[in-house]
């Protein structure tokens, strides 16, 4: 081992020093591409740019021109459409295929986070992701780059249950293009919504923080978006593909990624697939943690241009898991199979204030199984399983003007969520031996959410304003209610109207600062599970819950306040936020018999009185030369019941992460370091059972280089000081009710080969 690191060590640093001091020469290449917005199919005039000695100004049809240097990267600014940058490589294939698009970037107006996924390794000017983050199996965990993003963890590497300023669950908002959406069919969140989306076409990640989002739904703590990427035509008939694959020695993880795709003038075409693998991992203590899965997807997208102002896009995607392991619960997830579609037909106008106009409609239905047949029990007391099923359906409808003084999105959605699954337990041992009983889980209920929504941005004065409003209907049923539930809530129907309105200002003070204030109101209906749940422990301690059809919406009263400070090459944003939330949900203890004897009791649904969230976010990045950049951030919640003046429950610790990172070799050769610190977590719910949790510090380290065009190769290490650590948010081991460890020292190597 002490000759692997040595090794692993002057690989790390020393090819950046032996590569650094070469000199690369390239003949003098003109630079020519269009800029376009690829929801107007227009070009954008009036973007500056700045290329090494080079500086100018888009053309009225959105053309910039330069001269190629091999290790300089281009800068872009607009006022609608933000800043950003390209690298060398990006520069290259925005020449080679004579455009390269942009969207306006109307969500700046709001607290937000970019997540951008993208086949180099550059960082934008938020979060970049490498080929690495897009092999991931779940699409939850790359959220856990952001420390404003904490998660709830169940199994050792399978289903990141994604964790923002406290909120969790359906107090947020996850979707993929503003729309589709996925319902765990697990009670017990084996398979949440964001580990149902494939990333092999995901562009970027919007976080949008807070309630403000209406535009795609109610998140009454935020709304996180999968954005797929753009469709790119050819002039010429035209074959594309990529194949990635990573190996991580601690667990004997493989991960797999494909692509291939044919595109025309009017047609983007393709195939994908994904196929994850591992086994049990060792903690910082060399003790295995049972983590086995297998997950895997394949799918197929179309994107036809019709006409020249109509754009079709189609896709199916099938994703499957297998046997996974789930130590903190007392099933394990046997099959979940997965089918998400969706079409959507945008409409360009050339003329008037309309510019586009967008229709979609989507499906997802997840087919879950779990069970204890895989646990080694001795003795073993009985033989349970779960079937459930659920099904999302939902179309959308929404319309963008553009005026000489703002820019207005409308619309309608309409959403049916349906849930239905029974346990079934063979008793084994004891005076109820041979019996078999059957325990009607989800009731087969269903909400219908039908909403319309505005979202308009316009100057006032030096202040840049955004309003958002949204009504949403929200209509629900059993329609199996079980007798036990019957007689808890002899009424399992309930319509609520959900209202929600969002207004923030931006101004600039000066060149380098702005600010940024945004007040909310936000109410949001039970989900399922707080409605219909049927006496199953899915909560933070072994307490069984049951739901309640009536339980009042929680509303959200949220103010954000954004201080941002950027010059050329420093930039630097802190949020503080305070939420003060009426009828939030959650549980309390009764009198109720459970329905399994391991458990100690009965939890039921209601709604407290008072609460409130606060906390600090910052995000700094700066480049230290031409070469080396560094960057931190941070984020910290407080979270307080007011009816009975104690810490709110799963409220992740503070968080920091510093990166320092180098391109050297014409910037190819790519390094970087990272670091993470979090602090014990010792507010925490006595009334839960919650336990205090130690702090933990983490390196991690990684080096790239592209040895062509086409092939990337990349290697690291997670967790360099083989810390024995546990997340705060991770559940405890059911079995054993010690803290579930998560992997210590971890090598991997990856290697990516893609062709135009």
């Amino acid at each position: 081992m002490n000759i692997s690191l040595k090794i692993y060590w002057l690989l790390l640093f020393g090819l950046p020093v032996i590569f650094g001091i070469l000199n690369e020469a390239q003949a003098q290449q003109t630079i020519r591409f269009r800029l376009i917005d690829p929801d107007q199919g227009l070009g954008i005039p009036g973007v500056s740019f700045r290329y090494a000695d080079t500086q100018g100004i888009s053309d009225p049809d959105g053309f910039i021109q330069f001269e190629l240097k091999s290790e300089s990267i281009l800068f872009l600014r607009h006022i609608s459409y933000g800043n950003w940058e390209l690298s060398p490589e990006e520069i290259r294939k925005a020449n080679q295929i004579g455009r390269i698009e942009r969207r306006e970037q109307v969500f700046q107006l709001s607290p937000v986070s970019i997540i951008s996924l993208k086949m180099t390794e550059e960082k934008d000017k938020k979060i970049s992701l490498s080929d690495q983050e897009r092999l991931h199996h779940d699409a939850g965990a790359i959220l856990s780059l952001n420390p404003a993003v904490a998660g709830i963890r169940k199994g050792g590497s399978f289903a990141f249950d994604p964790v923002m300023r406290g909120f969790k669950y359906d107090q947020l908002n996850i979707v993929i293009n503003g729309m589709q959406s996925a319902n765990a069919a697990c009670p017990n969140r084996m398979d949440p919504p964001t580990s149902q989306v494939a990333l092999n076409r995901i562009n970027e990640v919007e976080i949008l923080k807070g309630p403000h989002a209406l535009r795609y739904g109610i998140g009454l703590g935020g709304t996180i978006n999968y954005i797929q990427e753009s469709p790119e035509f050819s002039s010429e008939s035209d074959i594309y593909g990529r194949l990635s694959s990573l190996y991580e020695f601690n667990g004997n993880v493989s991960r797999n990624e494909g692509r291939l795709g044919f595109q025309g003038k009017t047609y983007d075409l393709g195939i994908l697939g994904s196929w994850s693998k591992g086994i049990d991992y060792q903690d910082g203590k060399g003790n295995q943690v049972p983590s086995d899965f297998t997950r895997g997807t394949v799918g197929i997208y179309g994107d036809l241009r019709i006409t020249p102002k109509d754009l079709l896009q189609l896709s199916l995607n099938r994703n499957f898991a297998r046997n996974v392991d789930f130590p903190s619960l007392h099933m394990d997830l046997r099959t979940d199979d997965t089918w998400m579609g969706s079409v959507m037909h945008t409409r360009n106008f050339q003329s008037g204030s309309l510019v586009t106009w967008t229709n979609s409609a989507y499906f997802t239905r997840v087919d879950h199984l779990m069970d204890n047949l895989l646990r080694d029990l001795d003795p073993r007391m009985l033989n349970s399983a779960t079937p459930a099923v659920t099904e999302n359906w939902g179309i959308r409808t929404e319309g963008a003007w553009k005026f000489k003084s703002g820019k207005l999105y409308a619309g309608l959605d309409h959403k049916l969520e349906t849930a239905e699954g029974t346990r079934f337990r063979e008793m084994l041992m004891g005076q109820m031996a041979g019996k078999t009983f059957y325990d009607n889980l989800w009731q087969n209920s269903q909400i219908s959410k039908t909403g319309v929504f505005a979202n308009y941005t316009f100057p006032l004065g030096q202040s840049i304003f955004t309003t958002s409003g949204r009504l949403d209907v929200n209509q629900a049923t059993a329609n199996d209610p079980a007798e036990e539930f019957l007689l808890l809530h002899p009424d399992a129907k309930n319509t609520q109207l959900n209202p929600g309105l969002s207004i923030g200002a931006q101004r600039s003070l000066g060149t380098a600062f702005n600010l940024g204030l945004w007040a909310a109101a936000v109410q949001r209906s039970g989900s399922l599970l707080e409605r219909f749940i049927n006496y199953l422990p899915v909560g933070l301690d072994p307490f069984e819950l049951v739901g309640n059809p009536q339980i009042k919406p929680e509303t959200n009263y949220e103010i954000d306040f954004v201080v941002g400070y950027e010059v050329e090459g420093l930039s630097m944003e802190a949020t503080i936020f305070g939420a003060y939330l009426q009828d939030f949900i959650s549980s309390v203890k009764s009198d109720l018999k459970p329905r399994m004897p391991s458990s100690p009791g009965v939890r039921q649904y209601v709604n407290i009185d008072n609460a409130y969230k606060t906390g600090l976010e910052l995000a700094f990045k700066q480049n230290l030369s031409q070469r080396i950049q560094h960057s931190l951030q941070l984020a910290y919640t407080y979270g307080k019941d007011l009816s009975v003046h104690a810490a709110l429950p799963e409220i992740a610790p503070f968080d920091l992460r510093y990166r320092i990172q180098g391109q050297f070799v014409g910037n190819k050769l790519h390094t970087g370091l990272n670091f993470r610190k979090v602090a014990a977590q010792n507010r925490v719910s006595a009334l839960f059972g919650e336990q205090k949790t130690p702090g933990f510090t983490l390196i991690d380290a990684d080096v790239s280089y592209p040895i062509s065009n086409s092939f990337l190769l990349k290697t690291g290490a997670q967790n360099l000081l083989n810390e024995a650590y546990y997340e705060h948010l991770s559940r405890p081991i059911s079995t054993e009710k010690g803290p579930m460890f998560s992997p210590g020292r971890n090598f991997f190597l990856m290697v990516s080969f893609k062709f135009l």
